[in-house]
């Protein structure tokens, strides 16, 4: 029988002992408080999503967690529930790495929003090198104060004579060797530039400058897909007279001169401050293991060791 309001039926008495037994909780007491800091990042990202109305996606790498292939699996999964089309975050804190990888993940971004799609990349607090080249493939970056960006001078490791291991900026390796053939086409009998010259090794010369045309393409590629400068824009970006240090800080400001869309956002936006707070989060969640990376949506938590 049911009363006015239009409310169920009562339902029917039950004998004592005869209840049917309750539904268990979805995780217990104990799964619940190991996993707390993560539940808690989750809660961000969902209220985060709940003020923009999009999806937000978070990788967060530690101080040597390296951008390289076998992120696929944790960008796939992070995509596993997110409809096509679907307006898309991406927060994003790393060193650099792999150029090739750097491209196999935002081309699933790009794919997943689709070509009329949106799609932000949220730096927090740095993107370096190949994680500026992933930036430049998003419709704007949301920057505050603390952001920055890098240059895209790839970084190669050799082997000197004594079998030592050493880090070569390929822009500033190819940059030497023009200065120096520039002096000899000039002076000929210049002595110390021949010597300097003759150390250069034609092979890793012409595998730098592929290496370089590689990146440039890649950076080019991204920016025509929405219209801006590329050529100018990829050109500043890998001015080593501009930029004399890979490591020099881009910020908000220099990267809006250079061209890029950028959304800034005062560091004392109730936001950006959610942002931050995620990010601080994530970070601890990798501190642990400097090669470590966490891959993290409202529905997907993994972390990956480098």
């Amino acid at each position: 029988m049911s009363n006015d309001t239009g409310d169920e039926p009562m339902p029917a008495a039950v004998a004592p002992g005869n209840e049917p037994p309750a539904s268990p909780p979805s995780k217990t007491p104990m799964f619940t408080a190991m996993h707390a800091q993560r539940y808690q990042r989750q809660l961000l990202i969902k209220q985060l999503e709940g003020e923009t109305k999009r999806k937000l996606l978070c990788f967060v790498s530690g101080h040597a967690g390296q951008v390289s292939r076998d992120d696929t699996a944790g960008f796939v999964d992070m995509l596993h529930n997110v409809a096509s089309g679907e307006p898309l975050d991406l927060l994003l804190h790393t060193p650099g790495g792999d150029i090739d990888a750097a491209e196999k993940l935002i081309t699933l971004l790009r794919t997943t929003v689709g070509e009329d799609g949106s799609l932000r990349v949220i730096v927090p607090d740095f993107a370096k090198s190949a994680g500026t080249l992933m930036a430049l493939g998003a419709n704007s970056i949301v920057m505050s104060d603390s952001s920055e960006l890098g240059t895209i001078d790839p970084q190669i490791w050799l082997k000197d004579g004594k079998g030592n291991d050493i880090c070569h900026s390929v822009l500033n390796y190819i940059d030497a060797y023009d200065e120096l053939a520039a002096a000899l086409r000039s002076n000929p009998n210049d002595p110390v530039a021949r010597a300097m010259f003759d150390k250069f090794d034609p092979t890793t010369l012409r595998k730098f400058k592929a290496v370089r045309d590689r990146a440039r393409t890649f950076a080019e590629n991204q920016l025509k897909r929405r219209g801006a400068n590329f050529s100018k824009i990829a050109s500043e970006l890998m001015d080593t007279r501009q930029f004399p240090s890979h490591g020099q800080m881009i910020g908000w400001e220099a990267a809006e001169r250079i061209g890029l869309t950028i959304e800034y956002m005062q560091r004392t936006d109730p936001v950006w401050r959610r942002y931050w707070e995620l990010y601080c989060h994530l970070r601890l969640a990798v501190s642990s293991s400097d090669d470590q990376k966490i891959f993290e949506s409202s529905y997907v938590s993994l972390v990956f060791d480098s």
